[in-house]
């Protein structure tokens, strides 16, 4: 029993060209041996443009439809499937690999279709920040990495067009200060972005504005992404844009994770008598922290529940971390070192 060419196409015995041409591509594409690594894909290969040979040729299609792969083969003097007239005899002398290039159109057809290399992206690209506002972000995956490549429609089968690549991410930081983190806010930015005309290939200059709704709690390096709103070219796909959350310099706190530090300021006298501190918060109160022990370097004092929120449960907060940085005097009397020296301890 002959081979079924149909079936290596996996298309209908009443396939049309265009039919015949998707399904040399799809099977083509699947067992190339530069992609498909299988035992049997070099072989697998020869017969589909075995298979693509015969029925792509009106002549062959017609001797094979009538006599099978025997008569195509064997010619008058074929068995089985009958013998194809004139003495016509058909031997597959072909080149897959040239079949394939020439069906693509292309010297190095895989770059098309599995090079996602990104080009350059980004040329002229500006952020301005002003203002507070709502909105919404959100992201965007590509699932199918041949969804532009279909015959139909008339797809001239001597070349496909090149598959247009995305720019490289255009990547920036977005500055938010403690307190912003603290409550949340809304930040607006305009980007300035070149636009394609409606001819699809003229660009024009054009700004828009990007709204962040930035959560309580939010961790620095947060990564917030506008998918393809970079620059647009006849011969692109725009890049997205991702704007990194950072943390502003405070004048009295600094960050750790959801915990905030502050360092209070103590004379050497307040460290080892003790006294009453009125530690500043986030949100401009003041909690009155007694000193009775005494302070020695290094150490630290928690006053809980008045740092930033949790960002995955921002009603939880983290903790406000006193720091304490002690003043030594730069001079002593004599008198004074007298009276320290009989009250303070040898060790």
């Amino acid at each position: 029993m002959g081979k079924d060419y149909y079936k290596i196409l996996g298309v209908p015995r009443t396939a049309n060209e265009s039919e015949i041409k998707k399904g040399y591509r799809k099977m083509a594409l699947k067992y190339h041996p530069d992609k498909n690594k299988s035992p049997n894909a070099e072989e697998k290969f020869k017969e589909i443009s075995e298979a693509y040979d015969v029925l792509s040729d009106k002549s062959k299609k017609e001797i094979y439809d009538k006599y099978g792969e025997e008569g195509l083969k064997a010619g008058s003097g074929g068995g089985g499937g009958g013998s194809a007239p004139g003495g016509f005899h058909y031997t597959y002398q072909g080149d897959p690999r040239e079949t394939f290039k020439m069906f693509f159109g292309d010297e190095d057809p895989f770059a098309n279709f599995f090079s996602f290399g990104s080009g350059p992206g980004g040329q002229g690209f500006r952020t301005t920040h002003f203002g507070h506002g709502g909105g919404q972000q959100s992201m965007e995956t590509d699932d199918d990495p041949f969804g532009n490549f279909g015959f139909g429609g008339g797809m001239p089968s001597h070349g496909m067009p090149r598959r247009k690549q995305q720019d490289s991410a255009v990547v920036r930081d977005l500055q938010v200060s403690l307190e912003d983190i603290y409550k949340g806010t809304a930040k607006k930015l305009k980007i300035t972005r070149k636009v394609l005309n409606s001819d699809g290939r003229s660009t024009r200059t054009e700004d828009k504005i990007l709204t962040i709704d930035v959560k309580p709690g939010w961790k620095a390096g947060t990564k917030i992404t506008f998918p393809k709103e970079g620059d647009q070219t006849p011969n692109n796909v725009p890049a997205d844009i991702v704007f990194v959350i950072k943390d502003k310099p405070h004048p009295m706190f600094t960050r750790d994770g959801s915990d905030i530090r502050y360092k209070a300021s103590i004379s050497l006298k307040q460290a080892l008598c003790g006294t009453t501190l009125q530690v500043p918060t986030i949100d401009g109160r003041k909690i009155p922290l007694r000193l009775n022990e005494v302070i020695k370097p290094g150490m630290l004092k928690r006053i809980q529940g008045e740092g930033l929120p949790q960002p995955k449960q921002s009603a939880r907060r983290g903790d406000l971390i006193v720091e304490f940085d002690i003043r030594f005097p730069s001079k002593m009397t004599s008198s004074a070192k007298e009276i320290l020296s009989d009250c303070l301890p040898d060790s």
